[in-house]
This record gives structure tokens, C-alpha cells and sequence, in this order.
């Protein structure tokens, strides 16, 4: 079985960080984080309109910091990305400092983004068919906002639909290019009070 212990591969994963091989220069890595989140046009007007419905909702829910980060217009930090990036193993998905490896914990993301870490897994929410339809193809992102934001009331449906873009593009980081179904099913479960 040989020594249980991961000194071997921590150092291993030390040595390859190119900060110990070569100087670095910034400018090649010019753009290499380009699919950064960038606002959605619609999505601030439609969030607001569902918020004023469901604001009480979602803070019993322990969901409402997490939703109000989609409309936080975080600036990139190019360099500090590149920077952590030297740091980052795709073998132990940790970063190597030379202290030893520190990965992102749940911790970070009850910080983070408030979510409640403590409640048990529903198990399956992803296996139920969606009640309602989405068209996909619609125009991207924006195109999902127009088709499918309403007036009048926030209805269940609009609610679900709006969690199904929050889920997909802000904490599943779908595709780039438009809305999926994938998580309609999970959207619907929320929306229903689960």
C-alpha cells in the first residue's frame, strides 16, 4: 500500500507551480478569462420584479443572499486571477501554498453566499419531470428574460422560470449562450415552497 501520507504529492504539486520555474509575464495570459459573468440585459428589472414578491420567501428559505448576488456587477480582476491560478492543482483541486494545500470548504460558501450548509439532501430533485415548458433557442440569455418576464402579478410559473435562469447561469454556470432545462425541475421545487 505503501506511506498513506501526501507529503510525496504535495510536494510533487509544489514543484510544478510555474511561480518555482520560471518568471511569469502577464501578458500572455492576456484574456484567458474571458467567459467572466457579464450582466444580462433584462436581468436586474426582472430580478427586482420577482424579489418585491418573494423577497420574504426567499429569506425564509436562507436563499435571498445567494439571488442578490446574480446582480452584483463584480469587476474582473484579471492579474488576481492569474495569479491564483498559478496556485490551483487540477490533481488534488486544491491550492498548493507552501504552507500545504487549501481547498474551498462549505465554510466559504455559507460565507460566501449565505446558503444553510445544515439541511439534509432531498435526494432526486433532479430526477422529476418539470411541470412547465421552456422554449429553448430563444436568444440567449436576454431572449429567455423577454419571452418569459410577465406583468401584472409574479405568478408560481414566472417564479419558477426566473429560479430555473438563477440556477442555470449564476450558480451552475450553464452554457454561455442561453438557457437549459436542466435545472427546471429543482427551480419548480423552490418555487413550490421545497
Amino acid at each position: 500500500m505503501g506511506d498513506p501520507g501526501p507529503t510525496d504529492i504535495i510536494n510533487a504539486e509544489t514543484n510544478k507551480i510555474p511561480f518555482r520555474a520560471k518568471n511569469f509575464y502577464l501578458d500572455l495570459w492576456k484574456d484567458t478569462f474571458r467567459s467572466w459573468p457579464k450582466p444580462t440585459k433584462g436581468w436586474k428589472d426582472w430580478f427586482l420584479r420577482v424579489s418585491g414578491a418573494n423577497e420574504v420567501y426567499w429569506g425564509d428559505r436562507e436563499i435571498d443572499q445567494c439571488i442578490r448576488l446574480s446582480i452584483a456587477d463584480m469587476e474582473k480582476n484579471e492579474s488576481m486571477m492569474i495569479a491564483a491560478s498559478y496556485f490551483w492543482s487540477d490533481t488534488l483541486n486544491a491550492f498548493i501554498f507552501r504552507h500545504g494545500p487549501a481547498s474551498p470548504t462549505l465554510a466559504y460558501v455559507l460565507m460566501l453566499t449565505g446558503l444553510d450548509i445544515s439541511i439534509a439532501d432531498d435526494g432526486g430533485i433532479f430526477n422529476r419531470k418539470p411541470e412547465h415548458r421552456v422554449t429553448r433557442n430563444i436568444g440567449g440569455w436576454s431572449g429567455y428574460i423577454q419571452k418569459y418576464r410577465q406583468t401584472g402579478l409574479v405568478s408560481q410559473r414566472e417564479q419558477a422560470i426566473f429560479l430555473n435562469m438563477w440556477l442555470d447561469k449564476f450558480n451552475f454556470y450553464g452554457r454561455s449562450v442561453g438557457p437549459t432545462c436542466v435545472y427546471l425541475s429543482a427551480a419548480e421545487r423552490l418555487a413550490n415552497g421545497h
